[in-house]
């Protein structure tokens, strides 16, 4: 019966290995020999007997605390980080990490001849290229994979295995970044939205209480996610955007006439930063940008329009010409015997419809 007992809990314990790891480790106690049975009425039992009973017993307990959940076995692989993806649900982009911010990390990971703290993954099915995917632990996994690729192909990626469904992978990977702060707020406030959707049904309230977040804190997160990509491209890096600052900026999009203005700044200040980056000059400060962009619908108003505008033909004659524009429509001129195509003539009107737009007077004003 003993030796029973401990190949059932051998092989329970070899099954706990396979799901997931956040409690203490339980170790089998060591088999104990088949014994003789016992007389038929003992005065009192011996000694041994009386010790063998207890280690049956404590195999017993764990037994049972095992089968209730309370306590499982932590699991830690050495993976081959090329075999374990990142997890979409991550807040962390993973194309941002670059050898410069995750140096200090890596020089970490050499002087203590390996990764010491592991990663958080989970299985993967259905994906012929990797084993597992990365539910906490972005930055270790790129530092492994840096390190195999430069002079330390020794080394691999210590993780521990967990059991958990999207949801609750999201709140794991969310308790890790927030104590992060080489996690943007951006990142952050995008991946958040996105699990709004995914995990919570777009209900803010029941998102905030499983987060144990505030409903308004996490509301402006989800409204900073909104501001679009050519926007985002006016600042010197995704990182610049912060929360606080670029609120005011999300609530100015709603405006459609101040979005389009907006919009029109942010494609110049892009062009720019990216002129200033090519010439190896220090970018515009996000400061400056956000302050530009949040006075673009007032400038727009303000500034004098450039009337009438006309569109001229690399002859130099005049093709299209602007001549009114109003809360009625907008009055174009097309003009004869300027010798360009229908070609040509549409290009004239897009450029004449994007210049109105840029001064705020586009037909959805």
């Amino acid at each position: 019966m003993a030796r029973k007992q401990s190949d059932y809990l051998a092989a329970l314990l070899a099954d706990e290995a396979e799901g997931a790891a956040t409690a203490p480790v339980v170790e089998s106690p060591p088999a104990v020999e088949d014994e003789p049975a016992p007389s038929p009425a003992p005065v009192a039992p011996p000694r041994a007997d009386r010790a063998r009973g207890a280690t049956l017993l404590g195999r017993e307990t764990a037994l049972a605390r095992l089968a209730s959940g309370e306590v499982r076995q932590v699991t830690q692989l050495l993976l081959d980080p090329g075999k374990v993806r990142i997890w979409r649900g991550n807040a962390r982009l993973y194309q941002h990490l670059t050898e410069e911010n995750c140096r200090e990390l890596i020089d970490s990971i050499i002087a203590e001849g390996g990764q010491k703290v592991p990663a958080v993954v989970r299985r993967v099915e259905g994906d012929p290229d990797h084993d597992y995917e990365v539910i906490a632990g972005t930055r270790r996994h790129f530092s492994i994979s840096w390190l195999r690729a430069h002079s330390y192909p020794e080394m691999m990626f210590v993780a521990q295995v967990a059991q958990l469904d999207d949801e609750a992978a999201f709140r794991l990977a969310d308790l890790e970044n927030r104590a992060r702060k080489d996690v943007t707020d951006l990142e952050r406030a995008r991946n958040y939205a996105e699990a709004l959707g995914a995990h919570y049904g777009s209900h803010l309230t029941r998102m905030a209480e499983r987060l144990k977040l505030s409903k308004g804190w996490l509301s402006k997160m989800i409204k900073v996610a909104g501001i679009p990509d050519d926007i985002i491209d006016a600042f010197p890096s995704p990182g610049d955007v912060q929360l606080k600052p670029a609120y005011p900026l999300a609530q100015a999009l709603d405006d459609h006439s101040a979005a389009t203005v907006i919009h029109a700044e942010a494609a110049q200040l892009a062009t720019t930063q990216r002129e200033r980056r090519a010439a190896g000059a220090p970018p515009i400060p996000a400061a400056e940008i956000l302050k530009r962009l949040l006075d673009a619908p007032r400038a727009a108003v303000l500034q004098p329009k450039e009337e009438p505008f006309t569109w001229v033909t690399r002859y130099g004659r005049p093709a299209l010409t602007v001549q009114s524009v109003n809360r009625q429509g907008v009055t174009i001129r097309f003009h004869a015997g300027s010798g360009a195509d229908m070609e040509t003539l549409g290009q004239a009107l897009r450029d004449a419809l994007d210049h109105l737009e840029r001064q705020g007077l586009g037909l959805q004003q």
